[in-house]
């Protein structure tokens, strides 16, 4: 291992780690004995409450006892997140997105991570394809649960087609040792039409429910699809029959597993019922929202927090005229909700616009891949009011950068306004229709 990535950039003002006398620049070798070497080593071996750190402090090894409270981090950055290199993907999927992306954008755009340490910390969604032994038995060892896998399909020759690697139906028996070691996993399909739907989608959701409880839930999602696709595997988009007859199927199986199991495991995503046209189910379908991250009840979810927030509010609408710009697929709701307050708040003056995907084309409608140009092309000659508020999932994540690197401050100039990024929640959203 490198010296550089154990090395501690910085340590926590307060922190166990200061306090046991840990300096910047030192590098971190083991605890209590063993040997550290990546985050999810450091993570597992420091967990308990009294710990031994053994460093290497200017050529030399030196040994700080560490107490603390159990599981709480001991408050070092190290010059490296992961102590080693992201893991990239050694797969070809006919579906990735990566793929289907222009040229000539950020660099770290084109990067597909496959690491099972980014799927514990972060909720990244793995294929299994690149993990050796030595890697799958440090993941039982460790006990380092939930992981995120994206299946596809239980069948191993047409997985290895989908993927476009030999070794792709592999994964499929980590995926089973995994459970049967009592990994926690949590699933997902991209939907292909004509490769991994109907009669496949079937026997995949069947196999995967013999693994639960540790297969704890898993969405089906349907394939994203780009204008840049010259050169690619012939896909076809879900259309609004096939989108229904698959909403429908997951749905009888998920409460099949529902009367068997006590979960229904399988979900679509808000995306599948918005392109089958179809209601988004009620709060209690999903079960404590197992596939937030993964679009599986966003809206719904949204949907309840706002009306909450509207039955306890009693702060007053201010009037403001601003405007909601959004993708195609979550204007409606957006719109519905922004009706729903006037009801009670009937001076609202906040327009709801949905941002059509002229840069990756009209069938990719979510917002989190809205660019900045198309943002302000299709703005730029409307009356904006005071404001534009987007989501934030516009963003880079921490950062205030669109896909195509237009900034929040390019915007708001190009529009004469200021473009406000907003939490995703109800009472966030309520308060910008107040405001």
């Amino acid at each position: 291992m490198s010296g550089e990535r154990n090395r501690i950039q910085s340590v926590a003002p307060g922190s166990p780690g200061e306090r046991a006398g840990i300096k910047p620049g030192d590098r971190l070798l083991a605890v209590n004995g063993n040997r550290i070497l990546d985050v999810l080593d450091y993570m597992y071996y420091a967990y308990d409450a009294q710990s031994e750190f053994t460093l290497e402090r200017d050529g030399e090894k030196i040994t700080v006892a560490v107490a603390k409270e159990a599981g709480q981090d001991a408050g070092l950055d190290f010059q490296e997140y992961l102590m080693d290199s992201a893991r990239s993907c050694a797969n070809n999927c006919v579906f990735c997105f990566v793929d289907q992306m222009p040229p000539g954008m950020r660099e770290t755009l084109y990067f597909k991570d496959d690491d099972v340490r980014l799927s514990f910390l972060t909720g990244s969604y793995l294929t299994l394809t690149n993990m050796g032994q030595r890697e799958v038995q440090r993941v039982i060892d460790l006990k380092i649960s939930p992981i995120n896998v994206s299946v596809h399909t239980m069948d191993p020759k047409l997985r290895c087609r989908m993927l476009g690697n030999k070794n792709a139906g592999r994964g499929l028996e980590i995926l089973k040792r995994f459970a049967r070691a009592g990994i926690q996993l949590n699933c997902q399909i991209v939907c292909c039409p004509g490769l991994n739907d109907g009669r496949e989608l079937w026997r995949t959701m069947r196999r995967l429910a013999r693994l639960a409880p540790q297969v704890n839930s898993c969405s089906v999602i349907p394939v994203g699809l780009t204008k840049f696709r010259e050169g690619l595997f012939p896909l076809k988009p879900f259309d609004r029959e096939l989108a229904r007859k698959t909403v429908e199927q997951v749905e009888r199986f998920g409460e099949r597993c529902l009367k068997r199991r006590g979960s229904r495991i399988f979900f679509c995503s808000d995306e599948m019922y918005l392109k089958a046209d179809l209601p988004i189910p009620p709060d209690d379908f999903y079960e404590g929202y197992p596939q937030l991250e993964n679009g599986v009840g966003m809206l719904r979810l949204l949907h309840t927090d706002f009306e909450e927030a509207l039955e306890n509010c009693s702060a007053p609408a201010k009037g403001t005229r601003a405007v909601i710009a959004t993708g195609v697929s979550a204007a409606r709701t957006l719109t519905e909700l922004r009706d729903l307050a006037r009801t009670k708040y009937p001076g609202i003056r906040v327009e709801v616009i949905p941002i059509v995907n002229d840069f990756f084309g009209h069938t990719i409608d979510v917002a989190g891949l809205i660019t900045g140009r198309d943002l302000i092309a299709q703005l730029r000659s409307r009356d904006l009011g005071e404001r534009v508020y987007i989501t934030n999932r516009m963003l880079r994540d921490g950062e205030d950068v669109f896909l195509d690197d237009v900034t929040v401050e390019e915007a708001s100039r190009a529009l004469g306004v200021p473009v406000t990024p907003m939490e995703n929640g109800g009472e966030q959203l309520l308060q910008v229709f107040l405001a």
